[in-house]
């Protein structure tokens, strides 16, 4: 078995500060780090000692994926992201306006998803409940 890890990924969202925001409501995350990005863009970065999600917006206006990414080779799918409350997770979720769906108990854990407000879809999913 290999040490390799996944570090993070890179998405691009029409305003990576209310992103970073709504990742720490979320989860709890931090800014690692935040700054310019090749081409004039911006990036946030937010995550954890080991890992984080690289929110980018380039310097000019950015279209929405319309419809779903699955069919789209190289499509994002989903952000898949483990909490140990599942439930209160859920909450601040629902709280913040965003509706969850596709709720599914499963061995070895529960989970559910919902979308944010750039249609990135995030997968939240409980190994302890």
């Amino acid at each position: 078995m290999s040490g390799a890890f996944l570090e993070h990924v890179n998405v691009t969202v029409s305003d990576p500060e209310a992103t970073a925001k709504r990742l720490n409501d979320w989860f709890g995350w931090e800014i690692r780090w935040k700054g310019d990005s090749l081409g004039g863009g911006t990036t946030y970065h937010i995550g954890n000692d080991t890992s984080y999600i690289a929110a980018y917006t380039p310097p000019k206006k950015t279209e929405a994926l319309q419809g779903e990414s699955y069919g789209i080779r190289g499509g994002l799918n989903h952000i898949a992201v483990v909490v140990d409350d599942l439930d209160a997770t859920e909450e601040l979720i629902n709280a913040g306006g965003y509706q969850t769906k596709n709720h599914a108990d499963y061995e070895p854990g529960r989970r559910f998803y919902f979308d944010d407000d750039d249609g990135i879809e995030f997968e939240v999913v409980s190994y302890s409940d």
